[in-house]
């Protein structure tokens, strides 16, 4: 018999039947609760982390900035190691063939702007791209001022070369992270991603 597990049921079951109002004699009412309150325990652990410089007033925001910009340039180190011996220069070039791929043909601004680049820098990408034969530009249907961009099949084939190692790359930045708190880092980030993109979309 698992006596020590029994115990800590009946433990759980006094604390339920003390804290809540009404308690049901139901075990799915029960599960409900066991969720909610372990799920509160795991909060309170982590509603107040530590980080170096806190005691001498460096805030939350001050670390999450820093933090960004490190794992920034941890997930470029892992990204310039996968595109080893790959017609790749730069992480920025396989990055803008995703953004094509995931989001079909666009205008170069378009693809500038999804990938939160000035004009020059996002240029140059584009015309390496172009060089190497990675992407191919044509006039847009609605706008023959406008060039729209698309992966060619050389694009293709270049990255589907280098996927396996673009994965293990991505993989190896969020490598200690459970699958939930993968979901609730997305969640964090979309939510600042939004905020940015409607502020910046305000000043253009």
């Amino acid at each position: 018999m698992m006596y020590n597990l029994i115990n800590e049921l009946v433990t759980l079951v006094k604390t339920y039947e003390s804290s809540v109002a009404n308690p049901a004699e139901d075990l799915h009412a029960f599960r409900k609760w066991l969720s909610i309150h372990f799920e509160d325990e795991q909060s309170s652990l982590t509603t107040d982390p530590n980080w170096a410089g806190k005691d001498n007033g460096r805030s939350a925001d001050s670390v999450i900035n820093t933090s960004l910009v490190h794992l920034y340039r941890y997930a470029k180190i892992h990204a310039k190691a996968a595109i080893t011996d790959s017609a790749f220069s730069t992480p920025d070039e396989f990055i803008y063939l995703i953004s094509l791929v995931s989001g079909g043909s666009m205008s170069k601004t378009e693809l500038i702007k999804q990938n939160i680049h000035d004009k020059p820098a996002g240029s140059l990408i584009i015309k390496r791209l172009l060089d190497k034969g990675l992407i191919e530009q044509q006039s847009s249907d609605q706008d023959k001022r406008s060039r729209m961009v698309q992966v060619t099949p050389k694009g293709s084939d270049h990255l589907k070369q280098s996927m396996d190692k673009i994965r293990l790359a991505s993989a190896h930045v969020t490598e200690p992270l459970s699958s939930k708190e993968k979901k609730e880092l997305i969640t964090l980030l979309l939510k600042l991603e939004d905020f940015h993109q409607s502020q910046l979309a305000e000043k253009m």
